[in-house]
């Protein structure tokens, strides 16, 4: 994605904060444990934090957590929310926090819109020596039949580049981060967790319309893309009446600051 296009995909979500913050899952504790195990310690920023979807299981899982967030709507939700935590303005290319002053930066569904040769340094730069970078996604799991289904009726703009198991692989895996020079990252690792959202048809629907594809796409084109995930939904035995889960896999790539 060119530079412009990604600032636009990115900033794209603070006109729908408040369906962003209904909508979107939570992360599964297991994989975000799995993230901080390697950790020195349990200071954490979470960065690009959002309306606090990450934010909220960090708390629950009893870690000291501050939040970072560029856009005003999101962060507005993320205090909302969550008004014990330290929420700051701020990007991944500009953390508002000392150097070494964290021990884990972890980010959720936001580090594909990093600028990772500006935001890699700046974040080395916060992390304590032996502190954990991990991004986390929530991915469909369409290795159950009526997912896949749903992510070609999506199309790539509500089900994206890195919304399924083998292209969330593909994608980290070419994901840049320095290198060469100090400080300076190790090798990064993979993994994946078993993780769920119930939802209804109507819900799930929703909960697509919150992706940046689908904000930036031209209303009328929007409506037409959603009638047919409706659809689809609707003749599905699976999905057509009531509350179903969503199978989903919780992904972390994770590396350690040398």
């Amino acid at each position: 994605m060119e530079p412009d296009e990604r600032l636009r995909h990115s900033s794209s979500f603070g006109a729908a904060a408040a369906a962003y913050a209904e909508h979107r899952p939570d992360y599964a504790h297991a994989a975000v444990r799995w993230a901080l195990e390697t950790a020195p310690g349990l200071r954490v920023l979470d960065l690009g934090a959002g309306t606090g979807k990450l934010t909220a299981t960090l708390v629950e899982l009893g870690v000291e957590v501050v939040a970072v967030e560029p856009d005003p709507a999101m962060l507005a939700e993320l205090r909302r929310a969550l008004p014990d935590v330290r929420a700051l303005p701020g990007s991944a290319e500009a953390i508002p926090l000392p150097a070494a002053s964290v021990d884990a930066v972890l980010a959720g569904n936001a580090m594909h819109w990093f600028d990772m040769a500006v935001a890699g340094p700046e974040i080395a730069r916060v992390l304590a020596p032996g502190g954990v970078l991990a991004g986390l996604w929530n991915v469909l799991d369409d290795g159950v039949d009526w997912v896949a289904g749903l992510a070609r009726a999506g199309g790539g703009e509500a089900v994206g580049p890195r919304d399924t198991p083998a292209a969330w692989r593909a994608e980290t895996a070419g994901m840049h981060l320095p290198g060469s020079g100090a400080p300076r990252f190790g090798t990064p690792e993979q993994e994946q967790f078993p993780h769920g959202q119930r939802r209804t048809a109507d819900s799930l629907a929703e909960t697509l319309a919150t992706r940046a594809g689908m904000l930036v796409m031209p209303e009328g084109e929007r409506t037409a893309r959603l009638g047919r995930i409706r659809a689809y939904l609707a003749g599905r035995p699976e999905t057509a009446d009531g509350e179903f889960t969503l199978p989903m896999l919780t992904a972390v790539l994770r590396v350690r600051r040398l």
